[in-house]
């Protein structure tokens, strides 16, 4: 065998010894093969790992914070303030209560109540009046001269026997000076020729009043409890002549407060109760009424 044919036989030894070692190895002679001979590719596959974009991560979305709202703490004053918005006033009691008239009971309790707080129950029980002492009270139909004409029967016969000054027949309370004069007009059937005085503070002085009475013959007076009570206070006005008060009781003004609603002018009216009206009431010479 020449050197030729000697070396291309090795040659082909060789190529049929590659087959039988890669049998051989099997699957774990590949598996090597690979990572010895992947070297430059894992670099490749590392760069694009790093180089290539990721998924974009969506912002994570907070969820919306509950709000509170704090209240303020409610002091003394705001508490005093509430208190008095809700507290009822007379013109709301009023507005919803039905008219009613009024009657001696009432005056009796209002009395009381007034005089509850500075008297014993012994002087409490002297000032309770008779029944008898009170005339026929108003239901709502009458005007002031139909209501005089129907308790005062006998007014004409009184009235001509009547000549003191410094007195009256009639007395009529109310509570401001234009409600006097509004009720001297409505009694123009009632007192005929009688001689009608106003007796109220308004444009006219006490002296002026004192003189007037001094000098004539009065029947009917009309006005307010306080200049009254300032009448009598200073000798210009004598009750023992005296035969019918009558209290403007179920007159309503803008407020619809009645005159005995009206904290001032109750106060009035109790102190010329007990200037000698009380007395005359309860000898019966004096007749109580309310219109």
């Amino acid at each position: 065998m020449s050197d030729t044919d000697s070396a291309c036989w090795r040659s082909s030894e060789k190529g049929q010894e590659g087959p039988r070692r890669q049998e051989k190895d099997g699957p774990q002679g590949l598996h090597q093969a690979g990572a010895s001979g992947g070297e430059g590719g894992g670099d490749t596959e590392m760069t694009q790992q790093e180089t290539a974009p990721g998924p974009v991560l969506s912002k994570k979305v907070k969820p919306p914070k509950e709000c509170f709202l704090i209240q303020p703490k409610e002091t003394n004053e705001d508490a005093t303030k509430t208190r008095k918005r809700k507290k009822k006033k007379i013109t709301d009691i009023l507005a919803k209560s039905e008219p009613k008239p009024g009657t001696p009971e009432d005056l009796q309790k209002l009395m009381k109540d007034y005089y509850s707080s500075s008297r014993s129950v012994i002087e409490l029980e002297e000032l309770t009046l008779p029944d008898s002492c009170f005339l026929k009270a108003n239901d709502l139909t009458h005007s002031l001269s139909s209501y005089l004409k129907e308790v005062c029967p006998k007014w004409v016969k009184l009235r001509k026997s009547h000549s003191e000054k410094k007195s009256v027949l009639m007395l009529i309370i109310c509570g401001s000076a234009i409600r006097a004069v509004e009720l001297i007009r409505s009694m123009t059937a009632f007192k005929g020729d009688s001689k009608v005085m106003k007796l109220f503070a308004k444009h006219i002085k006490v002296q002026e009043q004192v003189k007037l009475l001094e000098k004539r013959v009065v029947h009917l007076g009309v006005g307010t409890p306080g200049r009254i009570k300032e009448l009598i206070k200073q000798g210009g006005l004598h009750l023992n002549p005296l035969k019918f008060l009558i209290f403007d009781w179920n007159w309503r003004d803008q407020k619809l407060r009645r005159m005995m609603d009206i904290p001032e002018i109750r106060k009035e009216v109790f102190e010329l109760l007990e200037m000698g009206v009380l007395s005359l009431c309860k000898t019966e010479s004096l007749k109580l009424g309310l219109f």
